[in-house]
């Protein structure tokens, strides 16, 4: 199969492009998604799995010595078992290699690693969120996976940027398991119901804005979507559209006081005339967003959010449309792949080269693509993604990640330490500007003097 993400490898291979530094969030979001099981799910019963131990054996990475490893997850019953059946998979093929499991609801998992990290002992392998990797990674607590990349760790059916995206201060700390990617979702059953066409997507802010205008005119309570400038990831894309990332890799802001205001004061005119939703009546249905209430025809997040619009919203899966957002800057490489989750492995394990084999199946085997499915997300090494079965949903957002292939550009550098309070308080002095409890100079102003403490805690 010759993938967008092979095209990529090769094209990076001819361009002579270098391994990339990366960053998102999680992308946040309330709706849970059970597409990847990223999110906080409530099941704190620990597991086990064990595989017979067995000196000397050999594997695929040839003779292996025996080692017991932890390996620690964050999900509920139906992954627990997913892993079960995976690594009793590693196990046939490493018996020397013995693997205990355990799992916890998403906030639970990092209240215990943080207790772990305190006292030297974290888990020797760990299912890793993103938002989290810069702060082990530059407090020592995480192994440098870079010498085995190539030996232990496969990195045939992993592109460069897929690798760099788990790199801190030049160490690779973690290895993707899957992808995602900004998007703009369409609600097709309600543009029909309502008789509106749908955005084809891509074009320009104004464009995208005139038409959420006509959306809202078609009918009560109907809107084109919500107020796009309330997400620091559209600031982010906006600004990357003009060249340059919210944050380096040192964690030093590139965008200043007035860069801020003037896009917070995009979002004016488009609440002015009706175009989005109200401040105000979104926050009447919350959690749901407006588009999960079906108020607005459109939204924008990231792709594995999918599931979760379908069943806030009780439809098919080829009902949901998935289109690139608009874009500042014509022929910008604007948008970029980011992890659902990654793997990683502790600083202080006393079995670095089992732990990376670990790591290398539960990314890349096949078999273990057959077992997850895409429960963790569409996967980002083009061996695993072979043994996935697609579910109708999954299909199209690999098709659509392939589709804005010429729009990916680098990834930016790992989120700094505190990222995730930085993007909560965008998102509430960005509610606040909408209900127009706070002018834009006010939340500018607000904005900066939180993100200065925030940065220099």
């Amino acid at each position: 199969m010759f993938s967008f993400r092979r095209a990529i490898r090769l094209t990076a291979a001819i361009a002579g492009s270098a391994a990339l530094l990366v960053g998102c969030s999680d992308g946040g979001g309330t709706t849970a998604d059970p597409t990847t099981g990223a999110e906080a799910t409530a099941d704190e019963t620990a597991q086990e799995t064990t595989g017979e131990e067995t000196s000397g054996e050999e594997g695929n990475g040839g003779e292996v010595e025996a080692a017991t490893l932890n390996f620690a997850f964050w999900g509920n019953d139906t992954r627990a078992e997913l892993y079960n059946q995976a690594l009793e998979a590693f196990t046939e093929e490493y018996p020397q290699i013995e693997v205990n499991s355990t799992f916890l609801g998403f906030p639970e998992f990092w209240e215990k690693r943080q207790i772990e990290a305190a006292g030297g002992g974290l888990p020797d392998v760990m299912q890793f969120d993103y938002s989290y990797l810069r702060q082990y990674a530059e407090n020592g607590l995480l192994l440098d996976l870079g010498p085995f990349l190539g030996n232990q760790i496969n990195t045939d059916n992993l592109t460069e940027q897929e690798l760099g995206i788990g790199v801190v201060d030049g160490q690779t700390a973690a290895i993707m398991i899957s992808t995602n990617a900004w998007a703009l979702f369409q609600n097709e059953a309600l543009a029909e119901e309502k008789g509106v066409e749908t955005y084809p997507g891509g074009g320009s802010w104004e464009d995208y804005n005139a038409w959420m205008a006509e959306v809202s005119q078609a009918g009560d309570d109907l809107w084109g979507g919500p107020d796009w400038t309330g997400r620091i990831q559209l600031f982010e894309l906006y600004q990357r559209a003009n060249g340059q990332d919210l944050f380096t890799d040192a964690g030093e802001p590139q965008f200043t006081q007035e860069d801020l205001k003037a896009f917070w004061e995009l979002g004016s005119e488009i609440r002015e005339n009706g175009a989005v939703i109200p401040t105000q009546r979104s926050e009447e249905v919350a959690p749901k967003s407006g588009f999960g209430a079906a108020l607005t025809v459109s939204e924008m997040s990231w792709d594995n959010f999918g599931a979760g619009y379908i069943a806030d919203l009780g439809i098919e899966a080829d009902q949901l449309s998935i289109v690139a957002p608009p874009t500042a800057a014509e022929g910008s490489q604007d948008l970029y792949l980011k992890p659902s989750m990654l793997h990683a492995v502790s600083a202080n394990t006393e079995y670095p080269e089992q732990s990376a084999l670990l790591v290398d199946f539960l990314i890349n085997s096949e078999k273990a693509g057959e077992i997850f499915g895409t429960n963790r997300g569409l996967p980002a090494s083009e061996s695993q993604l072979a043994g996935v079965e697609l579910d109708p949903l999954s299909q199209k957002v690999l098709d659509y990640e392939r589709s804005i292939e010429d729009r990916l550009g680098d990834a930016p550098p790992v989120p700094i330490t505190g990222y995730g309070t930085i993007e909560e308080k965008f998102r509430q002095l960005g509610t606040e500007i909408g209900l127009g409890t706070m002018t834009v100079d006010q939340a500018v102003e607000q904005f900066f003097s939180e993100m200065e403490v925030i940065l220099n805690s």
